[in-house]
C-alpha cells in the first residue's frame, strides 16, 4: 500500500465515518451470518494496520486465535503494536499454511489488491477447513475507479456477480453478497462522477497527496455519517441490497 494510505489509515482508524461504519457492519453481519458457530483459528488476510482484529478476536470461539497476515511487513509493526504480535508476512496467492487450517478467513477491502483475485481465492479455499467460511469486502462498480484507488493501489473494483463467479469457480457456496454503504451511496455517486469527469476534461492528473480519506470535516459529521453507514447492518441481515458504493460476501467451502 502507498505510505500515504498507511499514514491516513493509522490517522483516521479510530475516527473517519467510513471506518467506523464498515466495522459495524461487516463485523455484524459476519456474526449473524455465522450464527453460533463461532471460528476457532481465524485468519485476517492482508489486515493492513489491524483495524478489523479486535472485532474477529471478539467473533471467534473461547481459546481461539486470529492470525494477521500481510504482503507489507511493515503492516504487521503496526500491527503488533495493537496487541497482536506474530503476523506473518504472506502473499494470498501463495500462503505458507497448510491445507485446512482455518475456519474462518477474511479479506477487508484486500482481494482488490492482489494482481490475480482467481489465484487468491483457489489458495484460500486450500487453506480453508472443510465447512469454513471466506468473508470479503471489495469496492463496488468499475466506473468509479478513481483518484482513491489508485493511491491505494487497487487494480479493479467489482460487480457482485464477478465475486460470485470468483467464488464458484475456486469450489466456494455463496452464503451473501450484498451492497454496502448503501444509504450514502446517492450522495457519493454524483461526487465521484464530477471529480473524475472534471479530470478527464480538464486532464487532470491525479494527486497522490489527497483520496477522499483526506477531505476535512468536522467531528460530528464523522459520527452522523458512520451512523447512517450502520443503519443499514439490520437490513442486510434479512437481505442482499442490490447497489451500494461497496460489496460484502460471504462464501462456504463445501464439507
Amino acid at each position: 500500500m502507498n505510505p500515504l494510505a498507511y499514514k491516513q489509515f493509522l490517522e483516521l482508524d479510530r475516527t473517519h465515518w467510513w471506518m467506523r461504519g464498515r466495522r459495524k457492519v461487516y463485523l455484524g453481519l459476519l456474526e449473524h451470518l455465522l450464527r453460533a458457530k463461532r471460528p476457532k483459528r481465524v485468519l485476517d488476510l492482508g489486515a493492513g494496520i489491524g483495524g478489523f482484529l479486535e472485532g474477529l478476536d471478539e467473533i471467534k470461539a473461547e481459546g481461539g486465535r486470529v492470525f494477521p497476515a500481510d504482503i507489507d511487513a511493515e503492516s504487521l509493526g503496526h500491527i503488533a503494536n495493537r496487541g497482536f504480535p506474530g503476523g506473518i508476512v504472506a502473499d494470498g496467492s501463495a500462503l505458507p499454511y497448510k491445507d485446512g487450517s482455518f475456519d474462518l478467513i477474511c479479506l477487508f477491502d484486500a482481494i482488490e489488491h492482489t494482481p490475480d483475485d482467481l489465484a487468491v481465492m483457489v489458495e484460500i479455499e486450500r487453506v480453508l477447513a472443510p465447512g469454513g467460511h471466506l468473508f470479503v469486502s471489495v469496492p463496488a462498480y468499475q466506473f468509479l475507479f478513481a483518484n482513491n484507488d489508485r493511491v491505494a493501489q487497487h487494480f479493479r473494483r467489482y460487480r457482485r456477480g464477478r465475486l460470485d463467479e470468483l467464488f464458484q469457480r475456486a469450489g466456494m457456496t455463496v452464503v451473501r453478497n450484498t451492497h454496502t454503504n448503501v444509504f450514502l451511496f446517492p450522495l457519493i455517486l454524483p461526487v465521484l462522477l464530477v471529480i473524475k469527469t472534471m479530470e478527464k476534461v480538464f486532464r487532470m492528473k491525479a494527486d497522490p497527496n489527497h483520496t477522499n480519506l483526506t477531505w476535512p470535516m468536522p467531528r460530528f459529521v464523522h459520527s452522523i455519517l458512520a451512523g447512517v453507514f450502520g443503519a443499514e447492518l439490520p437490513f442486510s441481515k434479512r437481505f442482499g441490497w442490490p447497489a451500494g458504493h461497496s460489496i460484502c460476501a460471504l462464501a462456504r467451502k463445501g464439507s
